[in-house]
């Protein structure tokens, strides 16, 4: 059914109502999968992991383990009864470590025991005997020895070698760009609970309960069908929870087949980070092909990915890093190229952005080095390369950029944050303070949604209305504190035209919507919203004929409005009306699906429309730099982003503010660091900073783009909002170089890694002065 923006008038949609479980979170009272009561005989486990990065398997002996007091049950890879494989895409991913290891913190079994710290206990007293061989850390060695988990991908247009080689100038340079833990609030979870015929109920702590549904049973050699995953809530996700869980869900089920008892596994945050994926760091190099006004001519960007072990989801990540290396420029000849580096690392997997973030800090440190070699504006190189119909309307991968809007964001932030007046008095500060430097630097955001792979574009969603007028609303999306659920449930009220507090929000259960796509890519209100908002159609259709004949009018004289139906000046309510239709034997149920549209992508050529739409927004960032410690601050930040239509301003600001200081974190302070020996040494909170209160900018404003209503037919006319403004803490990157570039002569570029931490910082002021006094 199509949605005349026009024509509705919004009751719900649109409002700034608060998350569902606000005050639940705030006081403590939301339950999540470790308050649940437990069962009588529940189990606690523990994961048995590698003490190396490399090597080969000889052994695995559980005796010692099992002698002990209180421990009840041992698995591993000899005892799955099913496949001892858990690849989200690919095969090749074992959930317990059988011939070889292949780094340090992977799971070799699991131990389940009366309480958690004697399974800890118990899992260290497994002995692994491991013939350890050397291992293979650096991308850049993976490289050179064509060590890959995956074959190359190429992202092509044009001819680059010849645009290169005819461009009045050439620029060439690299970028280090750091990984990210995903630090959720609540670690890996999972509840399993056996039941008759080798069913078994899990839950977990997840963002796609149709894997863990479907490689559970594929571990435990039974069907989907016998396994029933639930999901309420998270404590986080950021996309750790899109493929990772699968390896807790089904160790705790290989554990409660085997004891016949209810089993418990959660992570300590030392193993979490230890066992499952990051955001894939990566190494960029480019050449760059430009006029003299520094307008892009050719580019070619070589991407080196940390895969780490196994594919995961390095191929889909990989891809949408290649579709975002234009961001928001128009480039007539471009080669991007991804490897996926196979290292003795844990997997990378899934993160906030999803490859896009790589991308476009790539671009964005590409156009500011042009400006800064050819001593240009970098707003000016920004805006005569934007797309548009001076320039070309079309990507590198073949899709047309359509409802641009680049230039509206661009030159609306530029004016409300005052450019102008800033860069002047930044200018005047820098040539006068030999230790404080402030940076300030602007940059768009153009980002494509839907997921890579055509066939997740879909959703599932379950609507009753009961004979009391209350609403039973379920759907393939899960709650991670992203808000979904409410939005959701305000795009059912709003089809109905009752209060929100009618709607009963309910778990995610794959028994009631099956076959659900990952919660990510940014998707989950667009097309679960859309799947509840078809549901919710469906039975109003039905609703109205009863209400038509109740009244005896014609169905187009009938009004939903105000928790009431109306047929001109007489009315009965909702509640009423839902009695009457059943009383009819008309069905108050529906399952609800949508697909999205006009998307198609050759996963063979790179080429098509990966995505329905793009959403576009910009940031000005200033900073400070300490020149002596190498300690930045953001001291303020102006945000504008493309909501659509929003289906709820206050949970998409609260998503703006929180992605932006997520992207402040991966590009500042986040930095994860591996010894020698494969061991992943930033494991907590004490070697691993994430932004606190105090890194929050201290002007910090937010502002929705407004009266811009999506072109396509989405719900509402809605746009998505989780991932995209993560890209724009680039500012604040960029911003730290522009005050780093003050160190230096004009002319020089930066030379910083990401994240610009002190030590980074330091030593890219460092080499600018270096390079300018040899100059």
């Amino acid at each position: 059914m199509s949605i005349d923006v026009k024509s509705v008038q919004r009751t719900t949609v649109g409002k700034g109502l608060a998350h569902d479980s606000a005050l639940k979170h705030v006081t403590g009272e939301a339950s999540y999968i470790d308050d649940m009561p437990e069962l009588p005989g529940t189990l606690h486990a523990a994961l048995v992991m590698s003490p190396v990065a490399c090597g080969r398997l000889r052994s695995v002996d559980p005796v010692a383990a099992l002698a002990m007091p209180g421990v009840a049950a041992f698995v591993a890879a000899a005892d799955i009864p099913g496949a001892n494989e858990i690849g989200p895409i690919m095969p090749g991913e074992p959930l317990f470590a059988a011939d070889v290891v292949d780094y340090l913190g992977q799971p070799v079994g699991a131990v389940a025991a009366e309480d958690l710290e004697t399974a800890t206990k118990a899992a260290r007293a497994v002995g692994l005997q491991i013939e350890e061989t050397n291992p293979v850390l650096d991308v850049e060695e993976a490289h050179s020895a064509g060590q890959y988990v995956i074959p190359e991908q190429v992202v092509a247009v044009g001819d680059c070698a010849a645009g290169l080689a005819q461009a009045p100038r050439l620029i060439e340079g690299r970028l280090d760009i750091g990984g990210q833990d995903h630090f959720y609030l609540e670690t890996h979870i999972a509840y399993a609970v056996p039941g008759e015929d080798g069913d078994m109920t899990i839950h977990s702590s997840t963002q796609h309960p149709s894997e863990v549904q479907h490689h559970v049973a594929h571990v435990l050699g039974g069907y989907a069908a016998g396994i029933d995953v639930f999901v309420r809530r998270m404590g986080g996700g950021f996309g750790g929870k899109e493929s990772q869980p699968t390896i807790i869900a089904a160790a705790a089920a290989l554990l409660a087949r085997k004891s016949g008892r209810p089993v418990k596994l959660r992570l300590k945050r030392s193993v979490d980070m230890h066992a499952t994926g990051k955001r894939h760091d990566m190494v960029a190099s480019w050449k760059a092909g430009v006029t003299e006004e520094g307008r892009i001519e050719a580019l070619d960007i070589e991407y080196l990915a940390r895969a780490g072990n196994t594919p995961d989801l390095t191929g889909p990540v990989i891809t949408r890093t290649l579709t975002h290396s234009d961001n928001s420029y128009f480039i007539p000849a471009a080669r991007f190229v991804g490897h996926a580096c196979k290292t003795n690392t844990v997997s990378n997997t899934a993160f906030r952005g999803f490859g896009g973030p790589q991308g476009i800090v790539a671009i964005e440190t590409i156009v500011d080095q042009i400006a800064r070699e050819l001593q240009l504006d970098p707003n000016r190189v920004r805006a005569i390369n934007y797309y548009g119909p001076q320039t070309g309307e079309e990507t590198p991968y073949g899709q047309p950029v359509e409802q641009n809007r680049l230039v509206e964001v661009t030159e609306t932030v530029l004016a409300t944050s005052q450019w102008a007046r800033r860069r002047a008095e930044i200018d005047a500060h820098n040539a006068s303070d030999p230790v404080l430097r402030r940076g300030l630097a602007m940059m768009p955001v153009k980002f494509g949604i839907s997921f890579n792979l055509t066939a997740l574009n879909q959703a599932g969603a379950l609507v009753h209305v009961y004979q009391d007028g209350s609403i039973h609303l379920n759907h393939g999306g899960t709650e991670m504190g992203q808000g979904l659920f409410m939005k959701v449930a305000q795009v059912v009220a709003e089809v109905f035209q009752v209060d929100i507090s009618t709607v009963k929000i309910t778990a995610t259960a794959t028994g009631k919507v099956p076959n659900t796509s990952a919660t990510a890519a940014s998707t989950g209100s667009d097309i679960n919203g859309m799947a509840a908002f078809n549901a919710a159609n469906a039975i109003k259709g039905r609703m109205t004929h009863i209400a038509a004949d109740h009244f005896d009018v014609s169905a187009d004289e009938i009004v939903f409005r105000e928790g009431r139906v109306h047929a001109g000046n007489r009315s009965v309510s909702f509640g009423e009306l839902a009695k009457l239709s059943w009383a009819a034997r008309v069905q108050l149920s529906e399952a609800g699906y949508y697909a999205t549209p006009k998307i198609h992508w050759d996963v063979k050529t790179l080429k098509g429309r990966p995505f329905f739409y793009y959403t576009y927004g910009a940031a000005v960032a200033e900073v400070a730099v300490d020149t002596l410690t190498g300690e930045s601050r953001c001291l303020r930040a102006d945000l504008l982003q493309d909501c659509g239509a929003s289906l709820n301003p206050a949970i998409d600001l609260g998503q703006i503010e929180g992605a932006f200081v997520q992207g402040m974190g991966w590009l500042t302070c986040e930095e994860l660091w591996w010894d020698k020996r494969g061991q992943l040494r930033t494991v907590g909170p004490s070697t691993y900073k994430i932004p606190g209160s105090r890194d929050v900018p201290r002007e910090f404003n937010v502002a929705i783009l407004e009266n811009a209503p999506n072109a396509e037919e989405t719900v509402f006319r809605s746009k998505a909002v989780g991932e995209p403004p993560l890209m724009l803490a680039v500012s604040v990157w960029l911003a730290i170089r522009d005050a780093i570039a003050s160190c230096g002569r004009p002319g020089l570029s930066p030379d910083l890694r990401a994240p610009a931490t002190p030590e980074n910082i330091l030593a890219a002021i460092l080499d600018i002065r270096s390079r300018s006094a040899e100059s």
